[in-house]
């Protein structure tokens, strides 16, 4: 799945879209793809200058019937709540691909429903959860959901307002994810605040940044919190790190205490290539995943500002999950001119906007997913790298541009997303 929160649709300028690439045993096809739109039948909405749909999207079999749904938001969009109101729409996945869709609706005026999405499937009923930030706070839908548009409960959550990441991870293995929530940036911090339930509880009390993911870094059956803070520190010794940080919240019996002290990750950290430098924004762009299928999940970290011999260039960094000791050792990272990877690097492209990973063709080996939103006049493009026996390879890696998935516009169709660079 390939978001364009940028692309022009029907003569309407960055209305949006969303390209599915249906995987397979000999992996992905540009022609064999569905371009979705509010312009799509079945498809709630109508495609509208600005809109941004495809702005934030997340995976998982919503309704438990075998097939993967997709979550997109269109967090500009006007609606009867108003202006820049935001939209959210469940895509539901069939044999057939994508062909409906459903919206989550909103339940108070506020701007901007959508910034992020999350969802997760643990379970049936509550154990499956979608996840929606925005100006005015969150919405979290609990399951069962239907295809009919229904779920299981809708609670919004006003205490802890302008909230740009959410995420979901069962940090205390009770089998329903619980909630993440990071506020925009503050004054006085480098990236906003971190809530994890319950959020009026109040923020945890040692760390802070822009994005989320969860995984089981350490293989204890935990999920574990991990944070993207990729602004240059606020209060020097205080708050962030030169060049920017990840933090690591370790999961337990007790889930996550507030007071828990994070474990800070930076490009000084031993064994992490590269080196802090200012305004690299290590953490713009994070995912968490188990890459070589040791059962312990490897962070994935984007430095899309990062100077590669070309200013603004962009790096992705790898640092594998370990059952005990520091995490740092074994660490890797792509550029543009790493060996075998297609396409030629140049200076503001911003590699690393966005991660992901999934694996594609049921090898068992899942592949890596980087962007870089700006290259080519900011139509973005996508490199697949192929999942190996160790990891993800650049041999046999490929790149998708916006003209190969039928995007002619000469700029800003901002394949692959945007990421943090709109506020970073």
């Amino acid at each position: 799945m390939l978001p364009a929160p940028g692309a022009n649709v029907a003569g309407k300028h960055g209305a949006g879209a969303v390209v599915v690439l249906y995987g397979s045993n000999a992996g992905l096809s540009t022609s064999r793809r569905a371009t979705i739109t509010q312009n799509t039948a079945g498809v709630p909405g109508t495609a509208e200058a600005d809109d941004g749909f495809g702005a934030a999207t997340a995976t998982a079999d919503l309704n438990r019937d075998g097939y993967a749904d997709l979550v997109v938001s269109a967090p500009y969009e006007d609606t009867a709540r108003g202006k820049d109101a935001g939209t959210v729409t469940i895509l539901w996945g069939s044999r057939n691909g994508l062909t409906s869709g459903t919206d989550l609706p909103a339940t108070t005026p506020g701007a901007y429903y959508g910034l992020d999405v999350a969802a997760l499937s643990t379970g049936p009923g509550a154990k499956t959860k979608v996840l929606v930030a925005g100006y005015e706070g969150t919405m979290r839908f609990t399951g069962p959901f239907s295809r009919r548009g229904t779920y299981g409960e809708a609670v919004e959550n006003r205490d802890t307002a302008s909230v740009g990441s959410v995420a979901l991870g069962d940090f205390a293995r009770t089998g329903s994810p619980d909630d993440v929530s990071l506020t925009v940036r503050l004054s006085g911090l480098s990236g906003g605040e971190v809530y994890i339930d319950p959020v009026i509880g109040g923020a945890q009390q040692t760390g802070n940044g822009l994005i989320a993911a969860t995984g089981d870094v350490n293989g204890d059956g935990y999920a574990d919190l991990v944070v993207g803070d990729p602004d240059e520190p606020d209060r020097a010794g205080v708050d962030g790190a030169l060049g920017g940080r990840v933090l690591l919240w370790y999961g337990s019996a007790h889930g996550i205490a507030r007071d828990a002290k994070p474990v800070q990750l930076t490009q000084n950290t031993p064994g992490v290539p590269g080196a802090s430098e200012k305004e690299d924004r290590f953490g713009g762009a994070l995912t968490v995943a188990d890459l070589n299928r040791d059962g312990l999940a490897d962070i994935v970290v984007g430095s899309p500002m990062e100077d590669t011999g070309r200013r603004n260039a962009g790096q992705v960094t790898v640092i594998p999950g370990r059952r005990a000791g520091a995490l740092g050792g074994g660490a890797y990272a792509f550029t543009e001119d790493t060996a075998h990877l297609p396409g030629v690097g140049e200076g503001e492209d911003a590699f690393g906007t966005t991660v992901a990973v999934g694996d594609i063709n049921k090898d068992g080996k899942p592949e890596l997913f980087i962007s870089a939103a700006e290259k080519n006049s900011s139509t973005g493009a996508v490199w697949v790298l192929p999942g190996g026996t160790n990891g993800p390879t650049t041999e046999g890696s490929r790149m998708i541009t916006a003209p190969s998935v039928g995007f002619p516009q000469r700029d800003s169709t901002l394949l692959g997303g945007y990421g943090l660079l709109g506020v970073i």
